[in-house]
Parts: structure tokens; sequence; C-alpha cells
């Protein structure tokens, strides 16, 4: 993967996909911003602790990063045991502030990667939704949004996961067309991470049950970090606009 000298921005650091994606990436030369409310138990380039459900915060964050980045990794995230208005203004509002304003400062040829899920899958059938969120284009009027159409606390990481690969999906050829960067999600199935139990309470155990056969076992955090670096990466610069699963064909089982 060609990262050599590439700048990086990579949220949630801290634990999990993020923390791994930040170890690749310098193994393949790239320096390494990272950004998580924890502090980081890697080494990295420079590290902004900030709560990136705040977007004031965020704009304060984005006027102190370099003016040249070359790909921004979404992965920070909150699971569904979390309050549904935190799981919107982290998993949703805040990722889609942060690249928004970031974009303008982002190299030609850049990548934006976002953390989706296998839990994102049935976003076709609540697609008018999901594109009417999408159309509220600041964090004010998504919020706003959000009080007209309360989303339940049981369905909420499923809900904003579907909401990101929507918005992903529309904004992506403009995105590329203006700037030059290309936007895809990453949808991991169930991930060997510190949040991992947080995802069984929140399906319940029934539903870890009924899933259980269809896979053969859990990703390493590495698995799926590789494929987020190599998104990044010039050999991925024709692929936008993408939903790339990385579940160990778990998602090819709901066909």
């Amino acid at each position: 993967m060609k990262l050599q000298n590439k700048t990086i921005v990579v949220t949630g650091v801290s634990s999990g996909i993020g923390s791994e994606v930040a170890r690749v990436a310098r193994y393949h030369g790239a320096n390494v911003i990272g950004v998580d409310r924890n502090e980081p138990l890697l080494t990295l380039n420079e590290f902004f602790q900030v709560d990136l459900g705040d977007p004031d915060v965020i704009d304060k964050l984005v006027s102190q990063l370099p003016d040249s980045i070359d790909a921004l990794c979404n992965i920070a995230g909150v699971p569904g045991t979390a309050p549904a208005e935190l799981v919107g203004r982290v998993n949703y509002l805040g990722l889609r502030h942060l690249t928004e304003r970031l974009l303008p400062s982002m190299n030609g040829g850049g990548s934006v990667v976002n953390i989706s899920s296998i839990l994102g899958i049935e976003w076709p059938e609540r697609l008018e939704l999901h594109k009417s969120l999408a159309a509220a284009k600041t964090f004010a009027e998504g919020a706003a949004w959000l009080k007209e159409h309360p989303v339940a606390q049981d369905f909420c990481y499923q809900y904003f996961k579907e909401a990101l690969i929507v918005w992903t999906a529309t904004e992506a050829q403009a995105c590329f067309n203006r700037y030059d960067v290309r936007m895809n999600t990453v949808a991991p199935g169930p991930v060997m991470t510190p949040i991992l139990g947080d995802f069984v309470s929140m399906l319940g155990q029934e539903r870890v049950e009924q899933d259980a056969h269809r896979m053969k076992r859990p990703a390493l955090a590495d698995e799926v970090a590789d494929v987020v670096a190599f998104m990044c990466s010039d050999e991925s610069r024709w692929i936008c606009g993408a939903n790339i699963p990385v579940d160990g064909g778990l998602a090819a089982t709901y066909l």
C-alpha cells in the first residue's frame, strides 16, 4: 500500500479498529494524527482529545489540524447501549460535520473512509427517511430533523449506520468531482474489540444465537484495519461511493 508520507487523521484511535488502523498506517510510512476522547496506547505523530458529538469542539479541532491531509478515517463511535441522542450526535452528525469541515483541506487524490456496519444492511427499507436526513445539511439542521423524527433506543445504532451508508453514497460523487477526494464506507461484522460486549447486550441473546451459525468467528481488529488502510492508499484510487463488507461472508448469508 502506498501510504508513505501521507497524513492520515484517524478518529477512535485509542482502541479497536482505530488503533489498528493507526498502527498499520504508520507501518506503511504514514503520518497519523489521532483523535479520541481517551488517551491512545500507541505512538502517534499527533493526538487530540476531543468530544466528537459537539460541533463547536469539532470546529476547534479542525482549526488545529494541518492544511494538508490525505485521508480521514471516521472510526470513532459509541455503541447502541448509549442514549440514542448521543449515538446520533457522534456516529452520524459529528462524523458528517468533521468530514465536511475537513474536505477543503484535503489533498487531491485523498480518501474518506467511514466505518458503517453489517447492521446497516437494511438501509433500502428506510431509504427516503435517510435521504431526508442527509438533506439536512448542517449539524443543527440534522439535530432538529432528529427531534422531529425520533429514533427508538433499541434501534438507534442500526438506524444511524444505515443513515451513514446512504449519506456517504449520496455525497460521494459530488465529493470526488469537487475535491478529488473519494468517500466510501467499510462495513464490519462483529469484531473483537472492547465494545463487543455492548453489541451483544444491544442485539440481545436471541439475535446473537440466531446469527452465530452464520459466521466462522468475529473478526480481529487488524483484519478490518488492513482494508481501511487500503482504502486510504493510491491503489484504491478508483473506488468511490462503495460500502465494502469486511465480515467473513456474514452479509452474504442474509441473501
